[in-house]
């Protein structure tokens, strides 16, 4: 960014309008520090529908990122594209020497996402991945739990009607999406646990059901995990189920937080004490930040992001390794 950009809203590029480029993107739009000046979309009609919506007039709105990238004056690019597509795009805007916020996950491949994690620390910018549950109070207040103590073992499960909500779009097109449910709904859980309780995974042992013949669509996964504190975790996603519920136990010696909820909203938080005793402390969602006042933030105070590169890698590590796993029937190391 130039230096003269603190004294300006920060011009926002979106490359894929789609649901986190119009939802993520809205956020931009309506801060007070923010615009969007560009936007980029294979699709004309919905171009020019979220241009209208975005006020981004017709000769910023762009078919191929690599020109809107070249011809427009930005400061920072929200990427909200499929999958496999995050690395170049990612890789571009840093060449620009633009700001990022990646949709999750950052990559599907484990070398290019130790790539993307290399040259993000190589550089001034800000990258931010979009992990969420990251500025959720209920995912916050578990992790002050674990500041001062450690996990020793944990569930997680998740449930959504994903393979139905997916027809006749890219997710169920392995090449765009670079796997299924556990790279898709499933890499928040995997992320949500890892940031709340510190832990690192050092294997995995997996077995999944596929929904297609070349077993790269998964619609459900079961992962069994060892971290590096000798704590051992499962993990079960299931995405051909009727609803979303979402159940995470999270045990130390002394007890255990549980973060539970259904749908897309708000999570429950429930701490359990040594002798089976509940208290719910008071979840206020509404002091918590929106993704673009996270990202902004972190680009104008040159902050660490609250989700970040480093985050991801571990992801993705753990996610390609949960493949190779359930293909192989071995258990296999996770490295990032």
């Amino acid at each position: 960014m130039s230096d003269d950009a603190p004294s300006r809203p920060t011009r926002i590029g979106i490359v894929g309008l789609g649901y986190i480029g119009t939802t993520v993107g809205g956020e931009f739009h309506r801060h007070p520090d923010a615009t969007v000046r560009a936007i980029c979309d294979l699709d004309a009609d919905r171009r020019e529908a979220v241009g209208r919506d975005f006020d981004v007039p017709l000769d910023r709105q762009y078919a191929d990122y690599a020109t809107m990238l070249e011809d427009s004056a930005i400061d920072a690019v929200l990427v909200g594209t499929p999958h496999t597509l995050h690395y170049e795009q990612v890789l571009a805007a840093l060449d620009r020497d633009c700001d990022v916020y990646c949709d999750k996950p950052l990559t599907t491949d484990l070398e290019r996402a130790r790539d993307l994690a290399t040259r993000a620390r190589r550089s001034d910018r800000t990258v931010m991945v979009g992990y969420q549950r990251h500025l959720q109070t209920a995912f916050r207040t578990a992790r002050e739990r674990f500041a001062g103590r450690e996990a020793t073992w944990l569930t997680a499960t998740m449930t959504q009607d994903w393979i139905d909500d997916s027809r006749g779009t890219w997710r169920l097109d392995p090449e765009l999406s670079g796997g299924g449910f556990l790279y898709d709904t499933g890499s928040h859980v995997l992320d949500g646990v890892c940031w709340t309780t510190g832990l690192e995974p050092v294997s995995v042992a997996a077995s999944m059901d596929f929904y297609d013949e070349a077993r790269r669509i998964d619609r459900r996964a079961h992962l069994d995990v060892q971290f590096e504190n000798g704590a051992t975790g499962t993990f079960s996603f299931h995405g051909d189920a009727p609803s979303v519920r979402e159940h995470l136990h999270l045990w130390d010696d002394e007890g255990a937080i549980y973060l539970e909820g259904t749908q897309w909203g708000s999570r429950d938080v429930v701490e359990i004490d040594s002798e089976a005793g509940e208290y719910a402390p008071y979840i206020d969602p509404r002091r918590e930040q929106s993704r673009a006042d996270a990202f902004l933030e972190s680009v104008l105070e040159g902050t660490e992001p609250p989700a970040t590169v480093a985050d991801a890698l571990r992801v993705t590590a753990l996610t390609e390794a949960a493949y190779e796993a359930a293909r192989t029937g071995d258990r296999i190391a996770v490295e990032t």
